[in-house]
């Protein structure tokens, strides 16, 4: 089941791609994917739904990479968070999200644009999250006005030079000189004293998101390819790979991307996956991982 639903995730960003979104009707989902509408609608309750299901596939991989180039590296050091950068780039454009952004803002379904909108913030959260990792804790109170403001100094940046040099762009490029504006945005606005938007309306916009910091996400991620690898490994019966991945899965999206993850549901689906006993050490890592979370969490609520 798990790799049929991500065939169809596939097949159906292809069509939005190729049609556009609103051109594309669930017919012709079933035709190009090769399932039935019963099958579609077990997997996704609408064609909105299927478009959230292929941002949060993009999104998904997106942050493993980015923090796999974190991986043993000293956060601080602005040349990984230019690689970063060039790889966050890079899959927009290969996975066309700024035209599938667009054509969703022209719509009137609320839930999309809620999605995007929430998506837009969480990616302005992870530069707030980076700045302080490379500039430090003392520039804090202005390292969500830099991100506010990088965010479209680079946008534009990028537009521009792919205008001028279309047979060539060189995101590289961009990405460097961007950077070396920001530099010394920061040294200027934290040395003015000015600030516009203070950092806890971040906590406002996106109830919860303080307690996903980097740590525990790299944590998280790490602990699941872990787990995905051993089951893959000592799994032989496909359908029962498929079952515990889902379950996997269904605990990481919990966590990373539902702003007050349900305990109860978490607890009973780490120990169904428990049932997978070849994998005994990487479920008990994860469940002591997650157990730590929700400690953290609570100790939190009660100070």
């Amino acid at each position: 089941m798990y790799n049929r639903k991500q065939n169809v995730i596939k097949m159906a960003h292809q069509l939005f791609i190729e049609k556009g979104f609103q051109a594309t009707s669930i017919q012709d989902i079933l035709d190009y994917s090769g399932i039935s509408k019963g099958t579609f609608y077990n997997y996704f309750s609408s064609k909105s739904e299927l478009l959230i299901a292929i941002y949060k596939t993009i999104y998904k991989k997106l942050e493993k990479d980015r923090n796999d180039l974190l991986l043993g590296q000293d956060p601080a050091n602005i040349e990984i968070f230019m690689k970063q950068l060039e790889m966050q780039m890079i899959s927009n454009r290969k996975n066309k999200l700024i035209i599938l952004y667009e054509e969703v803002m022209s719509t009137n379904d609320v839930d999309l644009k809620q999605y995007v909108q929430r998506t837009r913030l969480g990616s302005l959260r992870w530069y707030y999250g980076r700045f302080i990792d490379i500039f430090g804790e003392d520039k804090k109170p202005y390292l969500l006005d830099c991100a506010i403001m990088f965010q479209g100094l680079l946008q534009h940046n990028l537009q521009y030079n792919r205008m001028a040099n279309k047979s060539s762009e060189k995101i590289n490029q961009v990405i460097r000189y961007s950077v070396g504006r920001l530099v010394k945005m920061v040294n200027e606005v934290s040395g003015s004293g000015e600030q516009l938007h203070e950092p806890e309306l971040l906590e406002k916009w996106l109830p919860g998101c303080q307690k996903n910091d980097f740590g525990f996400k790299n944590q998280l991620l790490h602990h699941s390819v872990t787990l995905r690898k051993a089951i893959t490994k000592n799994i032989h019966d496909e359908g029962e790979q498929e079952k515990y991945i889902e379950l996997l899965e269904f605990i990481q999206d919990e966590l990373l991307h539902t702003s007050m993850p349900r305990k109860f549901l978490i607890e009973s689906t780490l120990s169904t996956l428990k049932g997978s006993a070849v994998c005994e050490k990487e479920h008990r890592q994860l469940e002591e991982l997650v157990d730590t979370y929700f400690k953290q969490t609570e100790e939190r609520e009660t100070t």
